[in-house]
């Protein structure tokens, strides 16, 4: 009777584990939602795998997208660098306000050096904001320019 009860309890240790392992293609849980992701990576915490781009911005070859995560509910800015010479003499950066108008946060990225590089923010997150993206140069060769809000 020993033997069977140390089979039964192998054979329901085996089983129990195989429920633990993930499948290919299995979806997990963002690591943070709404104003719990603020100033944290979208990629760290999982939510750039599901999100879109809500606004996009060109200023003089600088590409600003207003990235946005529906699952963790948070939002920043991607800068892509179009420019011709590539050169990092920018920065863009996400804004969050309230439904009144005032801004509240924001954060920023310096474009990356290279054609056709990216980077991004960390998030502002809730969704009972509204979100724009800018993009500021280091001269006033050109003017500061920003989306419309989202």
């Amino acid at each position: 009777m020993g033997k069977n009860w140390a089979r039964l309890a192998l054979v329901s240790a085996a089983a129990t584990a195989a429920t633990m392992i993930p499948l290919a293609g299995t979806s997990y849980a963002a690591g943070c939602t709404a104003a719990g992701c603020d100033n944290k990576g979208p990629v760290t915490y999982g939510c750039d795998s599901e999100a879109s781009t809500k606004k996009t911005l060109n200023s003089n070859g600088r590409v600003a997208e207003l990235r946005w995560s529906a699952n963790c509910l948070a939002g920043w800015v991607r800068i892509t660098n179009k420019a011709d010479p590539a050169i990092y003499d920018s920065t863009a950066t996400i804004e969050k306000y309230n439904l009144d108008g005032k801004l509240l946060k924001s954060l920023a990225v310096r474009t990356p050096v290279g054609y056709n590089q990216s980077d991004w923010s960390n998030m502002l997150g809730g969704g009972e904001y509204k979100y724009r993206v800018c993009i500021r140069f280091d001269s006033d060769l050109y003017p500061l320019e920003c989306s419309a809000k989202w």
